[in-house]
């Protein structure tokens, strides 16, 4: 038979595409021609292709061949089209049974050598595949990162030799399965345990894990900002099988590799303020992922925050609030995942000594002003929670000062609170909309009164508002309370340091 159709597929965002590679062998002068709109990764596959068919001593038919990777207004990048189309060529040729690729999807970068080379983007491929109810034939080297998907029925092969050996029934490869223990927890996450001091940093940080609530904290140089924001994550539950599949297909898409190893851990970035809107947000001419979505279901650190372009951080004002982002191209859109949790730090002035009780500030009122200024209203009215972090003592900090709360006593006062509020509502706190803010945060009429003053005297905004009840219906969930009382209200109000200026 001439004709011969594998199916493989592409790499669009986080989605993986069918394609149908279609290879058709003509009598004529012998020629290989790609179309169906290839980059020049994959048009260049005609020679690896050739090369590695000869290395596996089979014949490569001299004859013209014609590989169409459908649907044609889908382009096609990179390497993971060169075992389709190869198997493709030999199943066209009668070198393979045409029946035994009905049933498997293909996909993996030959060497001239005839061994499969790893590519990027399979975790999403995986889960399409069996989806589709196929196995997927793909490197070994690639293998265990399909594996992570409980339903894929991978098939790892070195070489060429190895996958058609498999598909002609003389040599069955094995399904990769996950061997990757589910409950473990990444020991090298820094312990809350170690900040000394810092109580109402600890609270807001404690707040921030049990209600998702995004969070900026001002201080000082050297008051402990970073060091609060790596221990995040060590408070935050593990992630959920959905929750770590969705973060690892992210990162297997965005050309960086995945660490198997460590799939299930929740992801924090910490990009340096110097990063553009493409490298924070995601972009480019093939959309790659950003640093908000290589931080999905995990932190996103962003330090030093009025020294970040504007116009960057500008860029994460939606993405906030729908929790993904999408990149639009003149030829290609994508969207990615976004669901981060932002812990931004800054100083309180250019010197960053401002309020501080040694008086070594040196800025005038008009310099600190421009310096916060430099930070829109709509992206501060996003940050629940403003938390001043004072300079420490000497006492604070001296070897024989009693040491806080680990970080797995609070992680059970975090999962309990997430627990309610799941019950109570579906969704974590910081995620409700309005109507369910309005639901589930209401107030006695005296704490009304209390938030229209604040209001007032504060000039907050409505977003600012709710905000506010979604914070201080977290902190309720920490104290095992149905209702908002009082000082529920007021601690989640005096979570808001730039709004009082």
């Amino acid at each position: 038979m001439s004709l011969a159709i594998v199916h493989s597929r592409a790499r669009r965002g986080v989605q993986a595409p069918e394609v149908r590679v279609e290879v058709h062998l003509a009598g004529g002068l012998p020629c290989l021609s790609i179309v169906g709109l290839p980059e020049a990764a994959v048009r260049e596959s005609k020679d690896r292709v050739r090369a590695a068919i000869q290395c596996a001593q089979l014949e490569f038919p001299a004859r013209r061949i014609t590989v169409n990777l459908a649907p044609a207004d889908l382009k096609k990048h990179g390497g993971r089209f060169d075992l389709p189309i190869a198997l493709g060529i030999l199943a066209a040729s009668g070198q393979l049974p045409v029946d035994s690729l009905n049933d498997v999807e293909c996909i993996g970068e030959l060497a001239l050598t005839g061994e499969l080379r790893e590519v990027d983007g399979v975790l999403p491929a995986a889960i399409a595949s069996s989806r589709a109810g196929r196995q997927l034939l793909l490197p070994l080297a690639n293998a265990e990162e399909a594996a992570l998907y409980p339903k894929a029925r991978a098939l790892g092969a070195r070489t060429l030799s190895e996958a058609l050996a498999h598909l002609s029934g003389r040599r069955r490869l094995a399904t990769t399965t996950r061997e990757t223990d589910a409950g473990h927890r990444d020991t090298t996450i820094p312990d809350l345990s170690d900040v000394r001091g810092q109580a109402r940093a600890r609270r807001a940080l404690e707040i921030a894990a049990a209600g998702a609530h995004h969070l900026l904290l001002i201080g000082s140089p050297g008051c402990g900002k970073t060091m609060l924001a790596s221990r995040l994550p060590g408070i935050l539950p593990p992630a959920t099988e959905d929750e770590a599949i969705e973060a690892a297909a992210v990162a297997s898409v965005s050309g960086r590799g995945l660490d198997v190893s460590r799939w299930r851990q929740r992801p924090f970035r910490a990009p340096h303020h110097g990063a553009s809107s493409v490298a924070l947000v995601g972009g480019g001419p093939d959309p790659k992922p950003g640093e908000i979505s290589l931080a999905h279901q995990g932190v996103l650190f962003l330090d030093e925050l009025p020294e970040w372009h504007r116009h960057t951080l500008e860029a994460l004002r939606e993405p906030l609030e729908s929790g993904q982002v999408t990149i639009s191209r003149a030829a290609r859109q994508a969207e990615f995942p976004a669901r981060f949790q932002l812990v931004a730090a800054m100083n309180p002035c250019p010197c960053g000594w401002a309020g501080d009780s040694s008086g070594r500030c040196s800025c005038t009122p008009d310099q600190v002003q421009r310096y916060r200024g430099r930070l829109s209203g709509p992206l501060l009215d996003r940050i629940d929670l403003h938390v001043d972090v004072p300079r420490m003592t000497g006492h604070e900090i001296s070897p024989d000062a009693p040491r806080g709360e680990s970080s797995a006593v609070v992680r059970e006062r975090v999962v309990a609170a997430r627990e309610r509020a799941l019950q109570r509502c579906g969704v974590l706190n910081a995620r409700m909309d309005q109507r369910q803010t309005e639901q589930h945060c209401r107030l006695a009429p005296d704490d009304r009164k209390l938030l229209e003053q604040a209001m007032d005297r504060l000039n907050l905004s409505a977003r600012a508002i709710h905000r506010i009840l979604r914070s201080a219906r977290t902190i309720a969930d920490l104290d095992h309370s149905d209702a908002i009382a009082t000082g529920h209200l007021g601690e989640a109000i005096g979570y808001r340091v730039i709004d009082r200026g």
